[in-house]
């Protein structure tokens, strides 16, 4: 079901950092039958909503109460982009990840799929591992990989759930890569290294980056797919708009782009020379890194995503200079 269909659109963590900027995007395309879902918290993630357009906020735990006693609670609902989780790849409550990023996404798919609506939810590029057994969405055994932490192993489940349970191809599956930009601010430790490193750079001049703890790879040059959030959710409203489309799809930039070029970019951004000091990485954290990304993007090409990814540099400094140094918020632009 495309989003021209009628019906209203559920966005789990929509006040959250992608959730928000698909908001965003969706009221761009002049979307405003938006049921936005998610847990406030005592953080500033609120202040993601303000300049957005919806009909209706729930909270997520009255959303699992509602569906789980009534299954049209919310009316017509054409599409849900499910969002919401616990997003800390430190956290270490198994049990609480369980219950939020896997239990909490069966239900919803369930229901979804019960209503005829169409899924689409955030799964991670965090779940390949140490990218040892590849980073293919076109792999149909999922048991090959093998996932660093409790958060892209939660996630994992929920994958091998859907492919196991036979449904994996009726919903979409988002494996974001490193997605960076405006309305990440409340995410705390979690905020990409371009958030962290402005702030940095503006207090005192210079950044700090990880050691390398890998014979292949020197101080600064390990690799990621980094992907601003704006071609984030065109990816993903693209997706959505494909009634054929299913399955997982890889949700990057294609480009491997070392943190070197990242923080250049902020320094340029900002007119100011490079100024980088190598800190020792965590001991807890030297097994479970990721060295390498890069998506392979080639299976949403099929789908006829045309759009070119815009390159890091400017991405960085669209991000650096209108939100993070002009203090806005996805919205406030408009």
């Amino acid at each position: 079901m495309s989003l021209a269909a009628k019906g209203n659109i559920l966005v789990t963590g929509g006040a959250g950092f992608i959730g928000s900027a698909i908001v965003w995007a969706l009221n761009k395309r002049g979307h405003d039958n938006l049921i936005v879902c998610d847990r406030l918290c005592d953080d500033e993630r609120w202040a993601n909503l303000v300049p957005l357009k919806f009909a209706d906020y729930i909270d997520a735990d009255d959303l699992m109460r509602g569906i789980s006693q009534k299954s049209d609670f919310l009316g017509d609902i054409s599409n849900v982009f499910h969002l919401g989780a616990c997003s800390d790849t430190t956290e270490s409550d198994a049990d609480y990840l369980v219950a939020n990023n896997f239990e909490y996404t069966k239900e919803l798919a369930r229901w979804s799929l019960s209503n005829h609506s169409r899924f689409l939810y955030a799964s991670s590029a965090a779940t390949y591992g140490d990218g040892s057994a590849g980073m293919d969405d076109r792999q149909e055994d999922l048991s090959v990989y093998r996932p660093l932490n409790m958060y892209a192993y939660s996630k994992q489940l929920f994958d091998c759930y859907a492919q196991r349970n036979g449904f994996s191809k009726s919903i979409i599956g988002l494996k974001y890569f490193n997605v960076f930009g405006p309305n990440e601010d409340h995410k705390g430790d979690m905020r990409s290294v371009v958030n962290k490193a402005f702030h940095q750079i503006v207090d005192n001049g210079r950044v700090n980056l990880f050691k390398s703890y890998h014979d292949g790879y020197a101080d600064g040059r390990q690799e990621r797919d980094f992907l601003y959030v704006k071609d984030a959710v065109e990816m993903t409203l693209h997706l959505a708009d494909q009634p054929l489309a299913g399955g997982l799809f890889n949700i990057g930039s294609g480009v491997a782009n070392t943190w070197i070029d990242l923080v250049n970019a902020i320094f340029a951004a900002l007119s100011r020379e490079p100024n980088i000091d190598f800190v020792d990485m965590p001991e807890g954290l030297r097994e479970k890194y990721q060295y390498h990304t890069c998506a392979d993007i080639s299976r949403l090409r099929e789908q006829g995503y045309k759009a070119q990814v815009q390159p890091l540099a400017e991405s960085v400094a669209d991000y650096v200079k209108v939100y993070l140094a002009g203090g806005k918020r996805l919205g406030d632009e408009c």
